[in-house]
């Protein structure tokens, strides 16, 4: 028989809940970095709405690109039609990626775990069409997470949901990823960073040609909570890519379009990827939008080979998406939210940010604070010198999260950053348009949440 707070649940709503257990307000309006619910109650978007909203709520301009987009043509199927807009942004969006993907193209889909799903064919379809026939194995990374649906799930390894629908999941290879590291780093992790690129390339040889691609986040997202990877380590797996002909992909669903400073997280180290995978602040969830935009080596493969993608969704190109895609890049990059992005920058949003965060240090329960750009996590241990995590039964994420929330502020709690199932942390990723006000409110009010929620322990 369901709980009380179960029962009460489904008599109040016909809407399917992310959660019998819990109620959550109607969120009726948005305005810059601020939310608010029907009763009137203002909060702070300190996580961007799961790292979705880059540059604020309630931009006009998107909004009007979409009505204008919307009066003269709502809609076309990709089989019979191609349009203006889509033609139009995927340029626009094949020269903001950068020179890796002159002179390749643009898929667009209605979010980020349609663009996996996308990626995944088009790598298999590459493979194929160049004569690597028995090349269809995917190699992702322990703690990764790259979507929800089934084809997503198959390559992610967060633990949770896989319990559930593991029996319906194809299983491929993972390997390990430089998270509290095993081995002996004596010189700033540059070593073992070598050594976790090399997990790859055992991956690859023990699969004896098989391997289609290899999928990694060039930084954590939610899974982990915004592990940078080690020096050297990204480039040491592209070269290996390149060696063993394989492809790589970069999952840059959340870190996409400036997130960590740099118009996607590869330009940090230089990356070049065979396929790119983007999707939240893509159109900064003023519609549903995601990207796969591949090189020309990928294009030309299928294009001189035998000229047709072997896959489809109806609502691909959606052309009021794209509008909203097309006006938020605009956006981007007249208000230089980049340059906003870039924790290096000593006035920039993200360094106020930074600075914010690490005061956050000092209390007890915290055992990292770790991001970069605006992406930050703040994870949580019950032995600051050992790093030893809550157990899960606590929930000491999500009971922090609803003290934030109380006070107004949101961030978003994860669990399993260890090993699955063990560790908590936050994801702090709030628009680029967060004022140095709002910042120091919210780091004020998250550690008191903390301190809450440590003093109930």
């Amino acid at each position: 028989m369901p709980g009380l707070a179960a029962t009460q649940s489904m008599a109040s709503s016909a809407l399917l809940r992310r959660s019998f257990r819990r109620t959550f307000p109607p969120a009726v309006r948005g305005q810059g970095a601020y939310l608010w619910d029907a009763q009137g109650k203002q909060y702070l978007d300190f996580s961007g709405s799961a790292a979705v909203n880059f540059i604020g709520h309630g931009v006009a301009a998107i909004v009007s690109a979409m009505t204008d987009q919307a009066r003269s043509l709502e809609f076309v199927h990709g089989s019979q039609f191609t349009t203006p807009i889509a033609e139009q942004y995927a340029t626009e969006l094949l020269e903001f990626a950068g020179q890796n993907f002159r002179g390749g193209a643009a898929y667009f889909t209605c979010g980020g775990s349609e663009a996996i799903d996308t990626a995944l064919k088009l790598a298999r379809q590459y493979q194929v069409e160049i004569g690597n026939f028995r090349r269809s194995e995917i190699i992702s990374r322990n703690q990764g997470y790259h979507g929800a649906t089934l084809g997503a799930m198959a390559i992610s390894r967060h633990q949770r949901p896989r319990e559930i629908y593991g029996p319906m999941v194809r299983e491929f290879t993972s390997v390990p990823y430089p998270y509290r590291c095993v081995y002996e780093c004596a010189d700033s992790c540059q070593s073992c960073g070598q050594r976790y690129a090399g997990e790859i390339e055992t991956a690859i040889s023990a699969a004896e040609r098989k391997v289609a691609a290899v999928i990694l986040e060039p930084v954590s997202g939610m899974t982990l909570g915004a592990v940078v990877p080690p020096p050297g380590y990204l480039e040491k797996v592209g070269e290996i890519c390149r060696r063993e002909e394989v492809l790589l992909v970069a999952d840059e669903v959340m870190t996409g379009v400036g997130r960590t400073g740099k118009n996607f997280a590869i330009d940090h180290w230089g990356l070049s990827p065979d396929i790119l995978v983007t999707a939240r602040g893509l159109a900064s969830g003023y519609a549903p939008l995601g990207a796969v935009i591949l090189s020309r080596k990928v294009v030309e493969a299928i294009a001189f080979g035998s000229g047709s993608f072997l896959h489809g969704f109806a609502y691909s190109s959606h052309p009021i998406s794209l509008a909203a895609g097309q006006a938020t890049l605009k956006h981007v990059i007249q208000t230089r939210l980049v340059d906003e992005a870039d924790s290096d920058r000593a006035t920039s949003v993200a360094s106020n940010l930074k600075r914010a965060l690490q005061e956050l240090r000092r209390l007890r329960t915290v055992g990292d604070v770790r991001g970069i750009g605006l992406l930050w996590a703040a994870e949580f241990v019950s032995d600051p010198a050992l790093k030893t995590p809550f157990p899960s039964a606590l929930n000491f994420s999500g009971r922090v999260a609803q003290a934030a929330l109380e006070r107004g502020l949101l961030v978003y709690p994860m669990q399993g950053c260890v090993d699955g199932d063990l560790g908590d942390h936050l994801l702090i990723s709030p628009p680029a348009v967060v004022s140095p006000q709002q910042i120091a409110w919210a780091a004020e009010q998250l550690g008191s949440a903390i301190q809450e929620v440590s003093a109930q322990l």
